[in-house]
């Protein structure tokens, strides 16, 4: 998965506050300029508001803020404003307004669709903005009480002034948690709390991810990851040595007398909480048990997927798409049955020639040159990537692998993370990192960032996040990566080893399939756990535990299995109406290279530029 590090449109609400900047852009709007000129103040304005409102945001966007016009800030980790939601959803619904009437008189192809799709994410987030106290930002498997040391510890020191705004950022940590702990009050007094279940993992998670044990020994790795960092600005550009040993002791009593208990506060505060739902069954329910729910479940599928497909529209085709996976599954079971006996596994894995992330990144990079356009955009030189294992305190709770993207203006330096609490087998290793490296989530996001940059693109467009147009590509070069494995033994003598890969292939396919359409079930038609379990035995998934695991998660994050494989599908469905109109004129590498060029985007907005391609 692809690690978000910025607050979304639909996040703005319950987490940072809207931005005023309606006067601002009412007056450019109405100005003496051309329109170009409108469109490009507007959007940079948008932009520099944005990135100063929330300092995490903006390090890990731009590496150079004095490139885009920000050389005055103040450091801020913008929380939970209680009290201000009616004033922000006039002010977001004025700038719905002003981005549906901008004209696109004047402007290049790339203003336009940013314009487009500045007015359809701003439109869609209004409409989710409308239902209170939905949004989860304390979920057991992505909230920021998880998500944030990370981003902490990925915090790229550049400057002295980096060090001094990560102090400042960790030193409004406390009042950062707090504020999402009123939140979660709030949330449940509107009958819209955690249940026991979640709650109980976010204490946990609480308890665990920072203790005075780990401080105490000087190994937790907020401390370690901070001297590593300090200490190589130091060997880096000269800084006094007193200066980094300042900084890093200013860390350790940061660390102790302000995050900890931060994290103390919420758990205690969350225990009340759940001492409110004595009555609770304990497991988490989806979005169509609350009142509001059907709807904002739509309007968050369309957030996090791209597609504008109804509910009823993506059940039919999830269907459609499960019974074709069944039906190559049997086939392949019946032409080489032995494709799925353990003897098949163990083959395949004796028979994989890589074991280091390293040679697998290389070997990938080697296969997708064919089909792919190249990295050397702009006369760039290709970027770096290393791959870390996730912290031991942190391995509970995070996905299997994760990249965080790097700055637009800087795409040099990457990070694959990988958990290795169930470390991976060479070939699931192999496909993950397809998926986060290459050419998945690394490869997509430098690509797209230097092509964007080259063509002049405005960088408002980074404000958008289109999980669909994202993790849907890299579930799809990731199911390519099965391929390559399946060419990869092929080359080293193990043809038949390529029958069981293709069935994992196939299977886990049909596992993102079936749990997509259950997602649906559960967010949009009501299904328990029960009903849930009674699906999953028809797949023979019968213990009744890992029918509750799997129901609860989907509860938990509703929209993240579509936001895969729905993203996923749409790009099938975009890749064969390309094969449709270019007919022979048609190649991988140039869908490829349309995919990209285009950036991040919803789906339907991607199929009108399609159809408007030359």
């Amino acid at each position: 998965m692809k690690k978000h590090h910025k607050l979304t449109w639909r996040q703005l609400l319950t987490g940072a506050g809207l931005l005023l900047l309606f006067a601002i852009l009412t007056l450019l709007l109405f100005g003496p300029r051309r329109n170009e000129e409108k469109f490009r103040r507007a959007a940079q304005e948008l932009f520099r508001q944005e990135m100063v409102h929330n300092t995490l945001n903006m390090h890990y966007t731009i590496a150079h803020p004095e490139d885009f016009g920000i050389r005055e800030y103040e450091a801020r980790l913008p929380g939970y404003t209680p009290g201000s939601r009616e004033l922000q959803l006039e002010e977001m619904e004025k700038q719905v307004n002003f981005w549906k009437k901008m004209s696109v008189r004047g402007l290049d192809a790339h203003d336009a669709y940013a314009r487009k799709l500045l007015a359809l994410s701003l439109e869609n987030s209004l409409e989710m903005q409308s239902h209170a106290y939905y949004d989860e930002p304390l979920s057991p498997a992505s909230g920021m009480q998880s998500q944030l040391p990370i981003l902490l510890a990925e915090y790229t020191f550049r400057t002295a002034r980096d060090v001094e705004d990560y102090l400042t950022l960790l030193s409004q940590t406390g009042t950062y948690y707090d504020s999402l702990l009123v939140y979660e009050q709030e949330k449940t007094a509107a009958g819209l709390g955690m249940s026991q279940v979640s709650i109980k993992k976010v204490r946990q998670q609480c308890r665990q991810i920072l203790t005075a044990e780990s401080l105490a020994q000087g190994e937790h790795f907020l401390q370690t990851t901070f001297q590593e960092r300090v200490n190589d600005l130091y060997t880096r550009q000269g800084i006094d040595r007193e200066t980094a040993l300042v900084a890093i002791r200013r860390n350790n009593e940061l660390l102790s007398s302000v995050l900890l208990p931060a994290y103390e506060r919420l758990d205690q505060g969350l225990e009340q909480l759940s001492a409110q739902r004595e009555r609770d069954d304990g497991l988490p329910q989806g979005l169509a048990a609350y009142p509001e729910g059907q709807e904002y479940y739509r309007q968050l599928l369309i957030a996090e997927t791209g597609s504008y497909r109804s509910p009823e529209e993506l059940y039919d085709l999830l269907k459609n798409q499960l019974l074709s996976q069944l039906n190559t599954l049997r086939q392949l079971i019946t032409e080489h049955p032995a494709c799925v006996l353990p003897s098949a596994q163990e083959e395949c894995l004796a028979a994989f020639p890589y074991t280091q992330p390293s040679q697998m990144l290389e070997d990938l990079q080697k296969r997708m040159a064919q089909d792919f356009p190249g990295l050397e955009v702009g006369g760039q030189q290709l970027p770096t990537v290393t791959v870390k294992a996730v912290s031991d305190s942190l391995a509970d709770y995070t996905a299997p692998a994760f990249y965080l993207t790097p700055p637009l203006d800087d795409t040099s330096a990457n990070v694959i993370y990988v958990n290795e609490k169930d470390m991976p087998d060479a070939l699931e290793l192999y496909t993950t990192l397809a998926h986060e490296g290459y050419p998945g989530h690394l490869y997509q996001s430098v690509y797209s960032r230097r092509y964007l940059a080259e063509q002049g693109a405005d960088p408002v467009r980074q404000l958008l996040s289109y999980g669909g147009y994202q993790e849907g590509w890299a579930l799809y070069v990731e199911f390519i990566a099965y391929d390559y494995a399946c060419d990869l033994l092929g080359e080293s003598g193990q043809p038949e080893a390529t029958w069981y890969i293709q069935a994992e292939k196939t299977n886990r396919s049909l596992l993102l399939c079936l749990y997509s359409l259950l997602d649906l079930m559960v967010h949009y038609d009501g299904a328990d756990c029960g009903q849930i379990a009674a699906v999953l035995n028809n797949f023979g998934i019968s213990d009744p535990e890992a029918a509750q695991a799997i129901y609860t998660y989907i509860a938990e994050e509703p929209a993240n299995y579509p936001q895969y494989y729905v993203g996923y599908l749409e790009i099938l469905e975009l890749k064969q109406k390309a094969r449709t109109l270019w007919g022979t004129d048609y190649t991988d590498l140039r869908f490829h290279t349309f995919f990209l060029n285009m950036g991040p985007s919803d789906f339907t907005s991607l199929e009108d530029a399609l159809e408007d391609t030359p």
